[in-house]
């Protein structure tokens, strides 16, 4: 079967799946409904693997024309390289795992359909996105993303103890993704000014060539083009300034953390400029930006992480400081070693998020980890499952999330050895409050109700069975990409593959050396299991407590309040804009629009009323009018005879 005709049922695929439940899906038993968007993804994914043996260099499928003026065409086209379908390999496998979860876990929701039609539209646009060979066709993904989290994240708006807290999050993330899709679509608007085309390859080409004016190494017009799509990133990757919509997001249901958090939305910055790479090599400034952005970011969000004790709360701020990470890689041109960890982060985070939807759907939707304890008694899959993605994120040695974290620091110790140690920073820290949330979640005695401990319980099979496949996939994703000192051939096999995308190739960066690689590893290990001694000791052997708000100070008190960060928006962002936005109310519309409108009424009615007064249906007053016009008439004739004379 031709490239073609695979991509057009690939797009098809999940579409179909969210048309069928969006019109019938409230007539369909739930086990169809949700068998119908799960095997549309599920077929997805097969596509994908067949276009995965198929491509050894970049294909560019165009289906039609969308605009045409003179030598000016923006097409549906799409680019299948290594770089897309690998994307689209993480979408539709960890989306299929999270749809098979989802038909559990929303099992007694009374929108089960319409959960499921969404699910399906959200991998749709992530798919469009991935796979547009244009930056057009990307926009389009980019804002069906954005629209279709809006609903996920706010699907419980009806419910009526977190209605509300539900829409302001479903809101935030619309508003805060909008400030920075602004700046993709200046960008958009440069590049189309600059290029003439919006087509990756062909920008690539150009800027390879050096024959643009005004593009050149840091360039002003590169650097506020380059700027401009990283704003667009902060946006969707969750970076400083616009970070705080994802932990909010966890208002939605927890499939929809898993599918936001792991595989798809908060992932489309970090594939966004990857795809751009060949217009960010040419801004080492708007690179610099960008490792400082996701240092701050990593620190900070991990930071945050600390003393938070909502268990999906937790794994947010954790989501922000690896996004963080990668967005170091980006900075430092490494952007396969980026995807390779957006590839490790999938599957431990998608574990994580599920594993912790598992304990809440076990302890009778509770979420606060100072009410849980002891579970692994009555949750031992859920439990080992778990335990697996805290090691990986935590980067304990040979799981997935070791060998990704190691190519990042590696690369920046290469770079600078003092941001290596700002960064390892955030990486302790990273270890530390997970292994706080799995020592209080799995360990010691239980706290919670005794409704609670009566009805805790195991997760079924649909749920555990995407449990088990992703801790597999966090134990064994770091082979994906070994390092040298442990394989002489096929060694890095993922950067390679991916370098056959269009100007990853190209790509230089330095490295570290293998005696510092080693050393470099052993201080990674170190520090992974020793955090995990000391969590032991601290939460399963003393029994360390999570405290209350009420007795956390300093420091906790800082994390636990976010670092005011939220406060500090509201009075330096939502406070002015409520001012003006009130100030322009009263004036601009109370006092010059209103006034001006009923002004103007009130002068019409007046002038209708005199004028009406001529109106009198009296014969001779109407002739006595006709007498005085001709009389005008005549005057006026008179006049001009004698000045033409």
């Amino acid at each position: 079967m031709s490239i073609s005709i695979l991509l057009i049922i690939l797009l098809c695929l999940p579409l179909s799946g969210a048309l069928i439940n969006g019109l019938f899906g409230k007539y369909l038993p739930k086990i169809i409904s949700g068998g119908i968007s799960t095997a549309m993804v599920a077929l997805s994914f097969v596509i994908v693997l067949s276009l995965f043996g198929q491509i050894t260099e970049p294909v560019k499928v165009t289906l039609f024309k969308l605009i045409h003026l003179d030598s000016f065409n923006i097409n549906a086209s799409f680019l299948i390289d290594q770089l897309s379908v690998w994307m689209a390999l993480i979408i539709t496998g960890i989306g299929t795992l999270i749809h098979i979860f989802s038909m559990g876990y929303m099992s007694h929701d009374k929108g089960y359909y319409k959960f499921f039609t969404y699910l399906n539209l959200f991998i749709f646009a992530m798919l469009l996105l991935v796979l547009g060979s244009n930056y057009f066709i990307l926009f389009f993904g980019w804002e069906g993303v954005g629209i279709c989290s809006f609903l996920l994240i706010g699907f419980h708006y009806s419910d009526p103890e977190k209605g509300i807290a539900n829409s302001l999050a479903a809101r935030k993330a619309f508003v805060m993704n909008r400030i920075g899709d602004a700046g993709l679509v200046f960008a958009i608007f440069m590049i189309l000014n600059t290029f003439h085309t919006l087509e990756f390859d062909g920008i690539a080409t150009m800027v390879q060539g050096g024959d643009i004016a005004g593009i050149s190494l840091n360039s002003v017009l590169i650097i506020a083009i380059t700027l401009c799509l990283f704003l667009a990133a902060t946006g969707k990757s969750a970076q400083i300034p616009l970070f705080t919509w994802l932990p909010d997001a966890m208002a939605g249901p927890t499939p929809v953390s898993a599918l936001i958090h792991a595989a798809t939305m908060v992932t489309a910055g970090i594939y966004m400029v990857t795809r751009s790479n060949f217009l960010f090599e040419l801004a080492p400034f708007a690179k610099d930006i960008m490792l400082y952005i996701g240092i701050a970011t990593s620190l900070v969000a991990a930071f945050m992480a600390l003393r938070q004790n909502d268990i999906k709360k937790v794994l947010a701020y954790s989501t922000v400081s690896q996004l963080g990470l990668m967005v170091v890689a980006l900075g430092l041109g490494a952007y396969t070693v980026a995807i390779f960890h957006v590839t490790t982060h999938a599957f431990f985070k998608a574990l994580l998020f599920l594993g912790s939807g598992s304990v809440i759907h076990g302890m009778s939707d509770e979420q606060d980890i100072r009410m849980m304890g002891g579970l692994r008694k009555v949750m031992p899959i859920t439990h080992i499952t778990f335990l697996i993605g805290t090691l990986a994120i935590s980067g304990f040695p040979l799981l997935s999330g070791f060998y990704s974290k190691d190519e990042i620091i590696g690369h920046l110790f290469a770079e600078n050895p003092i941001l290596y140690g700002v960064i390892m920073f955030s990486v302790v820290l990273t270890a530390v409050y997970m292994f706080r949330l799995y020592f209080l979640t799995f360990h010691g005695s239980f706290r919670g109700t005794t409704h609670q401990k009566e009805h805790a319980h195991e997760s079924p099979i649909s749920m555990t069975l995407p449990l088990v496949i992703l801790a597999i996939l966090s134990v064994f994703g770091g082979m994906l990409n070994l390092p040298g000192l442990f394989l002489h051939e096929g060694t890095h096999w993922l950067n390679h593959y991916l370098a056959g995308a269009p100007g990853l190739g190209l790509i230089e960066h330095p490295e570290a050396a293998v005696n510092t690689t080693l050393l470099l590893m052993a201080i990674a290990s170190t520090v992974s299991i020793g955090v995990l001694i000391w969590a032991y000791l601290t939460y399963a052997k003393k029994g360390a407590l999570a405290r209350k708000d009420s007795e956390l100070n300093g420091w906790e008190v800082l994390s636990n309040r976010k670092l005011y960060w939220d406060e500090l928006y509201h009075l330096l962002i939502v406070k002015p804009s409520e001012f003006l936005g009130t100030t322009l109310n009263n004036l601009v519309e109370g006092k010059i629009l209103n006034a001006g409108i009923f002004g103007l009424a009130l002068l019409t009615e007046k002038t209708g009323t005199q004028v009406r007064k001529l109106q009198n249906g009296l014969v001779s007053s109407y002739l006595l009018w006709m007498v005085i016009g001709l009389i005008m008439l005549i005057v006026f004739y008179l006049i001009n005879t004698l000045n033409w004379n």
